[in-house]
């Protein structure tokens, strides 16, 4: 669509079952927030639509565990991601949550549009059931093993292993999350959105009209899905937290989230409507509106085949032009994982890195997984700010800002005669807008953020090369030429950087005295996106800008450093959360214990077993004698270096055959961390006695 009338950009709504952390930024936010801030630096009519997504069993489990209701869960963290968002300088129109009456009543709506059209099947099918529980299980109240990959850790709905989308009664021995029990299954009725009969419209839609202009990552993603064919997909669960499914004979049903979900952005926007005066519909009724959606790859079937068809079956809605789908963020080589506490929270961020939300929102734009997975690293989190934003953006800025106050009392000089440098440098500035542009609507913004920094770079190689610093003293005239110029570039950043880096845009406009009483007079209070291209004078000369103050401050190597010490911790947490010990075994007397009789041996020889990859033949001198010990060490140990080790044995082990070779004891090992084998070294010598017990004296 080359000219729309609006825009309605959408951004997945964040589950509240846990605050947001730097990969759904990546992924989702971040984006989204840099294409609603152009749009709108550009003159365009943007709704910029989001809230909370309320409604699910990963909700209920979450209540259950911590013995609260679901509501208080999505009111903890909706009103903590709310406030996250708006501390980070997300600039939604309206953000919402699917919790509200306006919400219900529009799902329910929709619903029954399509169910008076016949655009269900209802089916009466077999479902696992927790007989203790005494209810239907969702899909995440099953776990087991993975039909396809293996994982026993598998969910009902989708195996996070291998990524395949699953039926609970897929799973290989299935177990309710809620009791443990093997579950049974039992009927029950459901409706069903058939996707298998918009198929032929998908293929045409979206193989056929978006081959071009979708990511590969996305459009490769949805055609594999269609390839492999669709199915009906259940558009109602049972479940007592949710949407109640507004027709007869659905007592105890809600709709499933998947289906409301998407559904939240179209009440958002009736929300936002009603607050301001507007009507909601050409936002989404309209040929004239692009509607696009900003998700993370998990959620590109959901947007790309079956909210899509839900609105085709409707019927009055118009389709997304684009789901810019990102790749995943992964943090220091490893997986984001908000149960591991393997991620960087936003809360914690704001808190820890006071003012400094566009050094993160920079960050991760630069380094983001547009088509492939990336990886956050505070090293370059770092060396982003210091080398960039430091060194080359606010380096720039200070020197022109110093510089025009102590040559011209932060007054901005009249230029003269411009040089072929001049012209070619303010030709190139006027070309940035365009430039950047480009990248942003092509929805590269990782591309983009670059150009804005080469407009920066631009501007220090102009003061490196012109060196007003040297000609003040000699051309005073040429000097002030010279500032013009470098002060235009300056207000151009000030303009340019606002989707980027909306605070560090602020608060250059108010050095530059942009948003001045006098700059109302001056008609620079609306310096648009198009005037940097079009003006021939951006800060005019006679404006009195104001004193130099840093954009952006080192970050120096112990803040990393404590930064890299709490993902430690986190590491070293869940090893000792998920460390696995074996169980103890049935209780035995002190009699019993008495009969063992552990003795102090050397080990004076050892082989490898011939054709076993775990055992090592030994000669252990006892102390009573010289024997035969076979021993499943041989993945931890050769037999070269465990000749001369002083080990613990127990020696009045009945003697036992392990591949013809007959074994005259055992001896004592423990395991380590890694999984390695260790022995159990006594400090004493050969022959020695270890004692059954504690000696009192």
């Amino acid at each position: 669509m080359n000219h729309p009338k609006r825009y309605t950009i959408t951004a997945a709504l964040p589950y509240t079952n846990g605050p947001i952390h730097i990969g759904h930024l990546a992924g989702v936010y971040v984006p989204a927030d840099i294409y609603a801030r152009y749009l709108r630096l550009i003159g365009k009519d943007v709704a910029f639509i989001c809230g909370s997504d309320e409604h699910g069993v990963p909700i209920t489990i979450k209540a259950k565990k911590e013995g609260v209701t679901p509501q208080d869960i999505v009111d903890k963290y909706h009103a903590i991601i709310k406030t996250s968002f708006e501390d980070f300088g997300i600039s939604f129109d309206n953000y919402s949550r699917t919790s509200a009456k306006i919400h219900h009543d529009t799902a329910q709506e929709f619903f029954k549009t399509l169910y008076n059209k016949g655009e269900f099947i209802e089916e009466v099918t077999e479902q696992l059931y927790d007989a203790e529980a005494d209810q239907f299980l969702a899909d995440r109240f099953v776990t087991g093993t993975c039909p396809k990959c293996g994982n026993e850790e598998a969910y009902g709905d989708q195996c996070e292993k291998c990524g395949s989308s699953l039926n609970a009664t897929d799973l290989i021995n299935p177990k309710s999350a809620i009791t443990g029990n093997v579950p049974t299954l039992k009927q029950t009725k459901h409706w069903f959105l058939p996707l298998d009969k918009h198929e032929a419209f998908l293929k045409e839609w979206i193989l056929e009209g978006h081959k071009k202009d979708w990511k590969p990552n996305v459009y490769g993603q949805v055609k594999s899905w269609i390839d492999d064919g669709l199915r009906p997909r259940a558009v109602t669960r049972d479940l007592d937290w949710g949407i109640p499914v507004p027709i007869e004979g659905a007592d105890g049903k809600v709709l499933y989230v998947w289906f409301d979900a998407p559904i939240g952005y179209i009440s958002s926007t009736k929300e936002w409507a009603d607050r301001v005066g507007k009507d909601w519909e050409p936002y989404w009724k309209d040929k004239d509106t692009k509607l696009v959606h900003f998700i993370g790859k998990d959620n590109i079937v959901f947007h790309c085949i079956i909210f899509p068809a839900m609105l085709k079956a409707e019927g009055s809605y118009i389709l997304p032009d684009n789901v810019p789908a990102n790749e995943f963020l992964n943090l220091e080589g490893n997986k984001l994982s908000t149960s591991k506490n393997w991620a960087v929270w936003l809360p914690e961020y704001l808190e820890e890195f006071p003012n400094q939300q566009d050094v993160l929102r920079y960050a991760l734009t630069a380094n983001a997984p547009e088509t492939k997975d990336n990886d956050f690293t505070w090293k370059d989190f770092q060396a982003r700010n210091n080398n960039e934003l430091v060194a080359i953006f606010g380096n720039f800025i200070n020197r022109v800002v110093v510089l025009t106050d102590k040559y011209y009392g932060g007054v901005v000089p009249e230029a003269s005669e411009f040089s072929d440098v001049d012209q070619d440098t303010l030709a190139a500035l006027k070309a940035y807008p365009d430039v950047i542009a480009s990248s942003i609507e092509r929805y590269r913004f990782r591309e983009a953020s670059q150009e804005l920094l080469n407009l920066a770079r631009m501007g220090n190689k102009y003061l490196a090369d012109e060196e007003p610093w040297k000609l003040v003293k000699t051309d005073e005239v040429r000097t002030k030429t010279i500032m013009f110029v470098a002060l235009q570039i300056a207000s151009a950043l000030a303009t340019l950087s606002e989707p980027f880096l909306p605070f560090t845009s602020d608060k250059l406009k108010s050095i530059l005295g942009i948003n001045s009483s006098d700059a109302i007079q001056e008609n620079l209070m609306n310096n648009s996106w198009n005037d940097i291209s079009s003006k021939d004078v951006l800060l005019p000369t006679g404006h009195q800008i104001g004193k130099a103050e840093l954009l952006f401050s080192k970050i120096e190597d112990d803040t990393i450093q404590q930064q890299l010490d709490k993902l430690v911790a986190s590491k070293k947490a869940n090893e000792v959360a998920n460390r696995k010990v074996e169980p103890q075994k049935e209780t035995i007397t002190f009699e019993d214990f008495s009969k063992l009789d552990m003795r102090v041996g050397t080990i004076i020889e050892a082989e490898k077993m011939p054709k076993a990859n775990k055992l090592l033949v030994l000669k252990v001198d006892t102390g009573i004698d010289v024997r035969t010990i076979v021993s499943g060490i041989a993945e931890s140990f050769t037999a070269e270096e465990v000749i001369g080790k002083r080990v613990t044995v127990l020696v009045n082990l009945a003697p036992r055959a392990l591949r013809g070779v007959e074994s005259e004891g055992m001896i004592l090992m423990t395991e380590a961390e890694d999984g390695k084998l260790v022995f159990v070294n006594p400090d004493t010598t050969t022959g020695a006695k270890v004692p059954n017990g504690l000696q009192i004296s």
